[in-house]
């Protein structure tokens, strides 16, 4: 039994970061899991600027309201969908995802939750579990599915690796160097015809 396992920001949306860091004119909310592989620095340090900003979660949920999936993204969930079961594994935030998710027909998505002060400000993240791609596969794996995961950045090559099979989608040249052992695809159609070989 296949389940395949996808990252969100990057593979089926935009960053969610970068579109405020444009919105907003800070020029250092631009740094991704792309650029630093530690998610827990990634998001304190990112908490420390908004603060710095007097910025909280409704300015970042109204930038949310604006973004659109991906051209293609849910023409290739729904059509992934008629062929094996998929999740969406991200290291984004429940308070961020949902209208998001709305766009591309409600997938099951498993992510993390934000702490919000009575004032709107954001004080903080809870993770749902230690290394949440990774150990979301193992768990999947423990109750008899092979996995076959997508992603774009750093923290999801735990769990390209951990899977059956793996794939880089929309990549950085940096990640293609280091991992040349993984098929780095560009278009929806080449990651369908991918993962359907695997199945």
């Amino acid at each position: 039994m296949n389940i395949v396992c996808l990252d969100m920001e990057g593979v089926l949306v935009p960053e969610i970061w970068i579109a405020f860091s444009e919105e907003t004119g800070i020029p250092e909310l631009r740094r991704t899991t792309r650029d630093e592989p530690d998610y827990d620095k990634l998001m304190n340090y990112r908490i420390d600027i908004l603060r710095e900003h007097g910025l909280g979660l409704r300015e970042i949920q109204e930038t949310i309201s604006k973004i659109d999936p991906f051209p293609g993204a849910r023409e290739f969930m729904d059509r992934l969908r008629d062929v094996t079961q998929a999740v969406i594994l991200s290291d984004t935030f429940t308070q961020f995802a949902h209208p998001l998710m709305k766009k591309l027909g409600m997938p099951t998505l498993l992510c993390n939750e934000l702490v919000v002060g009575e004032d709107g400000m954001i004080t903080g993240f809870r993770m749902r579990c230690k290394e949440s791609k990774l150990t979301t596969v193992r768990g999947l794996q423990s109750i008899g599915y092979d996995t076959i995961a997508v992603g774009d950045s750093y923290n999801d090559l735990g769990m390209i690796l951990a899977s059956k099979a793996g794939f880089l989608f929309r990549t950085t040249e940096t990640l293609k160097k280091d991992h040349p052992e993984l098929k780095a695809l560009e278009t929806y159609d080449q990651l369908y015809d991918a993962i359907a070989e695997v199945l």
